[in-house]
């Protein structure tokens, strides 16, 4: 048996106690927080609220105060908080077993996600790779198409050409493809390999023919230029979330992957915000008139319950794979990669979407959103958006709303703005009237006196 090394844990107590009691009487080592929080500037972190519970679209704090998610937690919480139907599914599956490993192991839960995702996705992505997150699922979805060429023959497919505003994760080859000029990441551009950038589609989810053909001569330029060398372009179809909400035309997608397939070139929809009801259809593909060659899914596939996330292939890009030759085979693993605790989930969600009529519940929060804040005006507004269950009021400068979390907690709502964005992403479960109270407060923040 073995027994503790007393001296030692006594040792290891005692420095602890000893930097503890330094960092409390005054050092000159601020203690800082233990955990490093994202997106933040560790320095000057404001003290975070303390949620303790969560249930439907309520957020219940540490003091007892009831804030309404009006951005479903990043967008991914779906069904809203505490489902007793998603827990049941994890619990008995937690009852069998949480995980098993897909290195050589199969099981059927994982098996039956992989089969209901190719059932409800746009015909022809007929293949399921399972990873841990949405910036490792557009990693998985760029080394596939890199591969695609490399397991044919062709190394001179090296290039992905990406969008303007794109935000496509934090991972390396996902911030390769973020804007490099504008972009959260730009700090490591010339780091990170360097891609082709389109500018950003204008001109709405109803552009005109000639605003379309303005931009898409852009893209078949750089296609004839440099044609030989790209092997696919990413985009996330119809909405650029973190890019600033900006929405394009279907139409603009159907002519892009004509122009890919004439310089044979892949085309992967990045849908891990957009998929699952985010923009009024089950997936932002099915706006348009086209499937993609890969496409990315995650945030809504667990209705945020758990990290997980699918990239979706075509059988074409699937066989380029099969080979006598172990070389040939796609070497990439994520431990967590199908996970069961996560398939039950995803599985039991997507029932519920289907039964409870979600793709309804959108419908009516996007016709609330558009009545609540298209032509709400004021000087400080540049234009307000609205797709499927997504809102957002873009402003002239981010100052304008500082303090906006903090006004917005006060009255009942959980929002966070970034950059020149204040924004909506409900969870599909809201009722109007807490849909309502979420961009009256929004537009009170306008009306406020300064």
């Amino acid at each position: 048996m073995l027994t503790p090394d007393t001296n030692n844990s006594q040792e290891s107590t005692s420095q602890a106690s000893n930097k503890h009691a330094a960092n409390s009487q005054g050092s000159n080592t601020p203690e800082y927080s233990k955990l490093w929080y994202p997106y933040a500037q560790m320095k000057s972190l404001e003290l975070n609220l303390e949620v303790v519970e969560a249930s439907g679209v309520y957020l219940t704090m540490s003091d007892g105060k009831r804030l309404i998610d009006g951005i479903s937690s990043w967008w991914c919480v779906s069904h809203g908080y505490n489902h007793p139907e998603l827990n049941q599914a994890m619990f008995d599956q937690a009852q069998k077993f949480s995980h098993v490993m897909l290195g050589g192991l199969k099981n059927s839960t994982t098996e039956a996600f992989a089969s209901k995702l190719v059932e409800i996705t746009p015909e022809g992505l007929n293949h399921v790779f399972f990873s841990d997150s949405g910036s490792v699922g557009v990693e998985v979805a760029i080394k596939m198409a890199l591969q695609y060429f490399f397991n044919q023959g062709n190394q001179k497919k090296t290039r992905i050409v990406a969008l303007e505003r794109a935000y496509h994760g934090d991972t390396t080859a996902c911030m390769s493809v973020c804007d490099p000029a504008e972009g959260m990441h730009k700090m490591f551009h010339g780091i990170t390999p360097e891609q082709f950038f389109l500018p950003a589609p204008k001109g709405g989810f109803n552009a005109s023919t000639e605003t379309i053909d303005e931009e898409l001569s852009k893209a078949e330029t750089l296609f004839q230029t440099h044609g030989e060398s790209i092997a696919a372009v990413i985009v996330e179809p119809l909405m650029q979330g973190a890019g600033g909400f900006n929405i394009y035309s279907p139409e603009y997608l159907n002519r892009l992957k004509a122009l890919c397939e004439q310089h044979d070139i892949l085309l992967i929809f990045d849908e891990v915000a957009t998929g699952f009801g985010r923009t009024g259809k089950l997936f932002a593909t099915n706006h348009t008139d086209i499937v993609p060659d890969i496409m990315v899914l995650a945030k809504g596939l667990t209705a945020g319950y758990v990290g997980h996330a699918a990239t979706l292939a075509s059988t074409k890009i699937f066989e380029a794979f099969l080979s006598d030759s172990y070389s040939k085979a796609f070497m990439h693993g994520p431990t967590f990669m199908g996970n069961p605790l996560a398939c039950a989930i995803g599985l039991k969600a997507i029932e519920i979407f289907e039964r409870d009529n979600f793709l309804g519940n959108i419908e009516t929060i996007e016709s609330i959103l558009k009545e609540e804040l298209l032509g709400f005006e004021h000087e400080e507004i540049v234009e307000t958006r609205v797709l499927g269950a997504t809102g957002a009021i873009e402003v002239k400068d981010a100052k304008f709303h500082q303090g906006i979390q903090q006004f917005a907690a006060e009255r009942g709502v959980w929002i966070r703005p970034f950059e020149r964005y204040i924004y909506t992403m409900p969870p599909f479960v809201i009722t109007p009237e807490e849909l309502r109270k979420i961009t009256g407060v929004m537009k009170a923040w306008f009306a406020r006196p300064r």
